[in-house]
């Protein structure tokens, strides 16, 4: 019988986030030896890559940097979705270690998008080579989503946790001048809460604009009965104001004090926001 205790058992789960009958067996043949052990588990990992292609990833983690800018000019930033399968595996060590690894890479890089990031190279292999390793050892399928690059005069991050024993699922940066950047926290938490699709009205594409104009007006007619068209029109136009409240910051009522809407809170400081991304898993 190898000599292995249930203490070994759980330190090589969380090492590897492998199933317990994975560690047990690798344990086995490795006469309880944990670093060999984690050897086969990889080895057997490595063999199952091409079979889990076809597997959903839905958890998995977002994290992010902001650093000064090379020139000194402002800042720049690096987001980052890491998918995974389970989210046993989105909260283990190893997972963890290999995000913060894969945003290091992303960050160095300037990474626009994931698929020059996954080309960059770590430790003279690629960053694609480097994931497909991990997720040998873990036994699952492991997916960089997306990453993308922001810089500005002053980036505010955000990070949330939707559950307590995971990480991050969402991740905000908002991109502000140097006035703005007094009232961007408050505004990176509402993004994160309130998820708009649009910074400003100008941002809506015209044919959505025009489709939901086209809506709110057939609407008032069907409700309207013999009401006068420039009545409906006005009511239209009323409905309208909601639809850019649900999807454009700046039209948004703050979280933190509903009483005035994202725009006012910056008017307030003299500041504007230029920029804003907003990442959940899986979303």
């Amino acid at each position: 019988m190898a000599n292995y205790t249930a203490a070994d058992i759980k330190a090589l789960r969380e090492r590897t986030g492998a199933g317990m009958l994975d560690v047990k067996k690798a344990l086995d043949e490795a006469d309880g030896n944990a670093e060999k052990a984690l050897e086969i588990i990889r080895v057997k990992g490595l063999k199952g890559v091409a079979k889990r292609e076809g597997r959903s990833t839905s958890e998995g983690l977002i994290t992010l940097v902001v650093e000064p800018s090379a020139d000194g000019s402002g800042e720049v930033a690096q987001i980052i979705e890491l998918n995974s399968e389970t989210d046993f595996v989105a909260k283990s060590e190893a997972f963890i270690t290999l995000a913060d690894r894969v945003l290091t890479a992303a960050a160095a890089a300037s990474a626009a998008d994931a698929s020059s990031a996954l080309a960059s190279e770590v430790d003279g292999e690629s960053l694609q080579t480097v994931i497909d390793g991990t997720a040998a050892t873990l036994g699952e399928k492991i997916v960089l989503r997306r990453t993308q690059r922001l810089s500005g005069a002053k980036i505010t991050s955000y990070l949330h946790r939707t559950a307590k024993d995971l990480p991050p699922s969402i991740g905000v940066l908002v991109v502000t001048d140097e006035k703005g950047a007094a009232v961007a926290k408050d505004i990176a938490q509402h993004i994160a809460a309130l998820s708009p699709t649009y910074l400003s009205r100008d941002d809506v594409p015209e044919e959505a604009v025009a489709n939901e104009r086209r809506i709110v007006e057939e609407t008032a007619r069907s409700e309207g009965g013999n009401k006068p068209e420039h009545i409906i029109a006005k009511i239209a136009e009323n409905r309208l104001g909601k639809f850019f409240e649900d999807v454009v910051l700046l039209d948004q009522p703050l979280a933190k004090d509903p009483s005035k809407k994202v725009s006012q809170v910056l008017a307030e400081v003299g500041g504007t926001v230029t920029q804003f991304v907003r990442y959940r898993v899986g979303a």
